[in-house]
């Protein structure tokens, strides 16, 4: 049997995904989840969207407005945090140049096979 070990990273080794050129995010895998840094330019949106996988996203720096397909919105700014469940559909606009940090459970396979292009438009 076959010991699992940990990792370690650095953010600054990572290469960066530059989705568009108002868009970006470095990436890790782990075996139960994938945690990612996001680069919004000012006026980056992501379209309404969903997913299998939790999502927390802790805004580092700047602001970034999450909405629903429901009609919700929230301002989520520096050192605060947006949850949303599996499956619940939802978008972000950054109202300035932010960084995110988000986290997904299960991993993002989508991610893995390169199958999301909404975040490539």
């Amino acid at each position: 049997m076959s010991r699992k070990s940990e990792s370690y990273y650095r953010w600054a080794d990572i290469p960066e995904d530059k989705l568009r050129p108002d868009l970006s995010r470095k990436v890790i895998h782990g075996e139960n989840m994938t945690v990612s840094m996001f680069f919004f330019k000012k006026g980056a949106k992501v379209e309404l969207h969903k997913h299998v996988n939790e999502q927390i996203s802790y805004v580092l720096s700047g602001a970034v407005r999450f909405f629903t397909a429901d009609g919700k919105e929230y301002v989520v700014s520096q050192g605060t945090v947006m949850h949303f469940p599996s499956n619940v559909e939802h978008g972000a606009l950054a109202l300035e140049d932010s960084v995110a940090i988000e986290m997904f459970s299960p991993p993002r396979e989508d991610w893995k096979k390169g199958t999301d292009q909404y975040l490539r438009r």
